[in-house]
């Protein structure tokens, strides 16, 4: 090896090893702080949610359509079926409002423990979480005109309480 190649080579190694100690004090994407929301665009998104739940619970099959696009994609993740190694559980909005209409979920007001969150948006495009004791959605909601409304749904079905 002569002079100027292991001169070189002692400059990459400590350029390796310098950007590599930089890269380990490089906070993790968990410790980076949720995304600032405008305060109008929070509010709007959260409604469409609360339209979402509480016309559910209310039994209110107009107001669960309002915050639903027409070609909703609404979907729970079964895992392996006899038909499906990756099987869904698929909704329409069709089925979601008719569920409403029937009472599905129609609960009394004193009951209702849900809650809404706006996670993060960009542009027209959002991403928010919805929670009642018996499910948990997170929502793809897309801005059209001056109203948000949900685009997909993927959804959590909560364990039932066991029996006593």
């Amino acid at each position: 090896m002569t002079a100027s190649t292991s001169l070189r080579f002692i400059a990459v190694a400590a350029l390796a090893t310098a950007a590599s100690a930089a890269f380990a004090d490089t906070p993790a994407a968990a410790d980076t702080p949720t995304p600032t929301i405008d305060p109008a665009t929070r509010t709007a998104i959260e409604a469409t949610c609360f339209d979402y739940l509480d016309g559910q619970l209310e039994g209110d099959p107009e107001r669960v359509a309002r915050s639903l696009h027409p070609d909703l994609a609404k979907r729970r993740a079964l895992g392996e079926t006899a038909d499906e190694k990756f099987g869904l559980r698929r909704m329409s909005k069709e089925e979601l409002v008719d569920l409403t209409r029937r009472g599905a979920l129609k609960t009394p007001k004193a009951q209702w423990n849900r809650s809404c969150t706006a996670l993060d948006v960009a542009g027209n495009a959002a991403v928010a979480r919805a929670e009642t004791p018996w499910f948990v959605d997170f929502f793809h909601l897309g801005k059209f005109g001056d109203r948000w409304i949900i685009v997909n749904a993927l959804w959590y079905s909560k364990p039932k309480p066991a029996q006593q």
